[in-house]
């Protein structure tokens, strides 16, 4: 299924906005959420193709949120990209054990994050 709905979830405006920018620019329709708690209902409310998360922000965290994601019945069909500072190996692993699909590490390559978007779809 291509993927035309994507999810951003980033506790920085600017990074929301960065993505934002850049995934409208190519196409998708962009939705925002600042906080753990706040991807996890509208992941539930708009049903997105594909969900962007970072990882540290207050409150809920990042494999937080992408544990319940994709733990929950109706959101654990949605695909998870993490985009996060946190670029230790451990951190991958326990990202991809939370449940992501992928990892990427800030600062984002766009070209890097829209051929993995591709190919998620």
């Amino acid at each position: 299924m291509p993927i035309k709905k994507i999810l951003v979830v980033d506790d920085s405006p600017t990074e929301r906005h960065a993505l934002s920018t850049l995934l409208s620019r190519s196409g998708y329709a962009v939705i925002t959420a600042g906080s753990g708690e706040e991807a996890i209902a509208k992941s539930k409310a708009e049903l997105p193709d594909l969900i962007l998360m970072d990882v540290v922000m207050p409150g809920m965290n990042g494999y937080q949120a992408t544990r319940t994601i994709t733990r929950e019945q109706a959101t654990k069909h949605i695909p998870v990209l993490i985009c996060t500072s946190k670029g230790q190996e451990t951190d991958k692993i326990w990202g991809m054990r939370q449940g992501a699909n992928d990892y990427l590490v800030k600062p984002i390559d766009p070209k890097i994050l829209l051929e993995k978007i591709v190919a998620l779809g």
